[in-house]
């Protein structure tokens, strides 16, 4: 196991977010190389970081000579490439398959519609309002949200997404739940989103992963 790894992030970027959650949730150590998203035209964009991670997107995982992108790749990465630490996929095939269904509800259909890159497109390209944006922004995530209760009302087996433990699942709602807040979501429609977000927003893990807390953050965030 490497000294730390390096992880490539920003500060509000909800998929480098999970990434943080999961690292620390299974004991790893990480230094962030922080990215800002926005200026000097996003330094995702430019050519020390695109010959790095070519999709031009965070995070990016650095583990010695080992460079992984894609936040559910790095964290199934980090899930077989170091067992010995705290899982977050849990050992049966239904549950995994479960925990795997809501991860991907929001890493997969409900993320990129509302990923930077798209709302910049839709301003750039098509004239969309700031009031436009963020009607964009809950429109898709109260979609999902709807979706991923009723799957977790009929599915859920304890305190978190998949029983008495976070996992992947975990990593994955609590950044949406809080794009949910900033773009405005009413998210007393969905009673057990907020369960589990107030269950796990108690957790050490989850609060050093937050935007808040990253040093890259304005101080007034």
């Amino acid at each position: 196991m490497p000294d730390t790894f390096t992880l490539y992030s920003y500060w509000r970027s909800s998929a480098a977010y999970r990434v943080r959650i999961a690292l620390n949730l299974k004991g790893l150590d990480y230094v962030i190389a922080p990215v800002h998203l926005v200026r000097d035209g996003g330094e995702q964009h430019h050519d020390e970081y695109r010959a790095l991670n070519p999709q031009q997107l965070v995070p990016t995982l650095v583990d010695g000579d080992r460079t992984i992108v894609e936040s559910l790749a790095i964290i199934e990465y980090l899930e077989d490439a170091y067992p010995e630490t705290p899982r977050l996929l849990p050992p049966s095939a239904l549950a995994c398959a479960r925990v795997r269904a809501v991860a991907q509800a929001i890493a997969c259909d409900i993320h990129p519609i509302g990923n930077l890159r798209v709302l910049q497109y839709l301003q750039r390209e098509l004239g969309a309002s700031d009031e436009q944006k963020l009607a964009w922004s809950r429109h898709w995530i109260e979609i999902g949200f709807e979706a991923i209760e009723a799957m977790l009302a009929v599915s859920r087996t304890g305190a978190f997404c998949d029983g008495n433990l976070p996992t992947l699942a975990d990593c994955c709602l609590i950044p949406q739940v809080y794009n949910a807040r900033r773009f405005g979501v009413a998210l007393g429609r969905y009673p057990v989103i907020e369960s589990i977000d107030a269950m796990c927003r108690k957790l050490e893990a989850f609060a050093r992963a937050a935007p808040e807390a990253q040093a890259d953050a304005p101080v007034a965030a």
